[in-house]
């Protein structure tokens, strides 16, 4: 006679405040040994009410108020909340700012994928390679300082452009920090993609298969690592990103590994965007020179390529100097509810490294 073994599931908490975590999430694992066979995922532990702060605001001040969402990301918020209410003024925006602001835009994007590979690698640990990236990341964070005038927060958005040019000097230094980035991802790259350390923890982990991806709507590099060819930039073009010749990374494997080389790939197509910028830039003004903006009663809601993924800003305004309403839908409002799926059948020890495989930003989700 065969006795049956009975199998016990056991909770383990995480967060929402855990020395692994950057910020503030609270996620239950339901195990049977170490196998993950269910996951929920609590948030709203940062929240902050930026929303209702936008309406308390003019849309000058707004600006100041959006970029501090999200440190990462502070342009991309700053740039769609500008876009939104220029729509609404029935504004256009000089072709020499909207280059620049797409420079701004495309460097933000490499600190932030880079940032993202640097956790991958010491979640994992390889802190060897962690360092690498992030020392080879400071060449960015640099030049958008000398170009901004900050290293995050970059207060470079006005309505109506931008608030700074770019001359003959910076345009020869940002071309440089390029070409010294593009031969510091050559070896990063072969390390990423060859070692068999990274291989063994990424590869087959945290598995989002395209229909997955697509029934729970999942944007930016966490789609197009699970094989959906989508991106703001290439689909509904915004500022002047028709004018410039760049590829839309897929990969199809829909793993944590997958999530790596799309987000490296995109550093590379983000440093070719830069290079067509300053050479195709434009003369004339960089703004329209609007001190504190007439904006007429209106509603309208954009789209933005962020470096996690979509962001859409809908503005609404009713006449008045302040803002009406500000709703904002971050990129990690779709692809948290990924997560639970990507975790069932993995192990616990992977658990960490499959949440982080989103690039999450809570401080975003829950403003």
């Amino acid at each position: 006679m065969t006795r049956g073994i009975q199998v016990m599931s056991y909770i383990i908490p995480i967060g929402p405040y855990h020395p692994a975590l950057e910020e503030p999430v609270h996620a239950r694992l339901i195990i049977d040994g170490e196998k993950i066979t269910d996951a929920k995922v609590f948030i709203g532990y940062n929240h902050r009410g930026i929303e209702k702060l936008a309406q308390e605001r003019n849309f000058i001040q707004t600006i100041t108020l959006v970029e501090r969402v999200c440190g990462i990301c502070s342009h991309s918020h700053a740039e769609s909340y500008c876009l939104s209410v220029e729509a609404i003024a029935g504004m256009e925006v000089p072709k020499r700012g909207q280059y620049i602001r797409d420079i701004v835009s495309e460097l933000e994007r490499i600190h932030s994928h880079l940032l993202w590979i640097g956790v991958a690698c010491h979640i994992v640990g390889h802190d060897s390679l962690f360092m690498q990236v992030w020392k080879d990341r400071e060449r960015t964070m640099d030049t958008l300082e000398a170009l901004t005038g900050n290293r995050v927060n970059y207060a470079m958005n006005i309505i109506g452009g931008v608030r700074r040019d770019i001359d003959g000097d910076m345009k020869k230094y940002i071309l440089d920090a390029m070409d010294d980035l593009e031969e510091r991802m050559k070896p990063i790259t072969h390390w990423l993609t060859h070692d068999k350390t990274l291989a063994m923890r990424t590869q087959g982990v945290g598995v989002l298969t395209t229909s997955d991806a697509e029934r729970i709507g999942a944007v930016g590099p966490h789609a197009r690592a699970s094989g959906i060819n989508v991106d703001v930039r290439r689909d509904e073009p915004y500022s002047s990103y028709e004018a410039f010749d760049f590829d839309v990374p897929v990969v199809k494997s829909c793993d944590v590994y997958a999530r790596v080389v799309v987000r490296v790939l995109e550093t590379i197509e983000s440093i070719k965007i830069i290079r067509q910028a300053l050479d195709k830039l434009p003369d004339g003004d960089i703004n329209l020179g609007v001190k504190m903006p007439k904006v007429p009663a209106g509603r309208v809601t954009n789209r933005y390529e962020a470096p996690r993924g979509q962001l859409c800003y809908q503005v609404t305004t009713d006449g008045g100097p302040n803002n009406y309403r500000v709703s904002i839908h971050v990129p990690t409002f779709r692809n948290a509810p990924t997560v639970p799926v990507m975790l069932k059948d993995n192990t616990v020890a992977d658990a960490g490294l499959i949440v982080a495989s989103i690039d999450p930003c809570f401080s975003c989700m829950d403003r």
